[in-house]
């Protein structure tokens, strides 16, 4: 971003595109949530959306002061646990934007919200959590842009591309904590909607950041076909959590 309304008119963009797509999956993430959860994740994360839409239009601040508008708003409009678990680890991370968005700054941002989560949550890697998605996503984009030197925009596409296979990677697991955990390997074989959720947020950023960024200045052919940083397999049966248990995919 060039200067500070053209960040704030594609922070506010993504946020709305954010909600729109929230709004069109609520009946798929419910159905989702209804094999092995609540069957209120589609309701909850299309409320606050909403609710950060409507309270970021109507801020003023930077970078950090707009994100963290929406932490609140989440917090504040998402029952149960999914509040403070999304919410609180956005208006947490926020903080990091502070100089604005950058790649440094969002490398950081990610990071700080996956740490968040995790503590929040005390969710590892195939718990079947959005912790599966977004461990993949947020490591592959640290990689792309420290290690590997790619623009922002590819490198946001290879997290995308990761957090994919994150959610297919929740399918086979079975859950370990929340209301899923009960059905105990009755949760075999179903998506966990957290992860789901996260990947279709993580895509509307995505469809934001192309229509921001200048392709010219996002690199060339050689920088679009280059490797995707690896993540080390997993197998679903041989996961193990790191403290026990994890969240579900709504962090109750």
């Amino acid at each position: 971003m060039v200067d500070s309304e053209t960040e704030r008119e594609a922070l506010l963009a993504a946020i709305s595109n954010v909600a729109d797509r929230l709004t069109e999956e609520r009946e798929y993430l419910t159905d989702l949530d209804s094999a092995i959860g609540d069957a209120d994740h589609g309701a909850n994360m299309d409320r606050g959306f909403e609710a950060a839409l409507d309270r970021a239009e109507s801020t003023d601040g930077d970078a950090a002061e707009m994100i963290k508008t929406v932490g609140t708003a989440l917090v504040s409009a998402v029952g149960g646990a999914s509040g403070p678990l999304y919410g609180g680890s956005i208006m947490s991370a926020s903080a990091e934007l502070e100089e604005g968005i950058t790649p440094e700054t969002t490398v950081a941002f990610a990071e700080a919200y996956l740490e968040k989560v995790r503590d929040r949550g005390d969710a590892p890697v195939g718990a079947k959590t959005m912790v599966d998605a977004l461990v993949p996503a947020v490591h592959t984009y640290k990689k792309s842009i420290e290690a590997d030197d790619l623009p922002p925009l590819e490198a946001l596409r290879k997290a995308v591309d990761a957090a994919e296979r994150g959610v297919e990677f929740t399918v086979p697991l079975r859950a370990k904590k929340g209301r899923a955990s009960y059905l105990g390997w009755r949760s075999v074989g179903h998506q966990d909607p957290g992860a789901t959720s996260t990947l279709l947020i993580l895509e509307e950023l995505l469809q934001t950041t192309e229509q921001y960024v200048d392709s010219e200045a996002d690199g060339d052919s050689d920088a679009r076909d280059a490797t995707a940083p690896a993540e080390p397999a997993i197998d679903p049966d041989d996961a193990e959590t790191e403290n026990g248990d994890a969240v579900d995919g709504e962090g109750e």
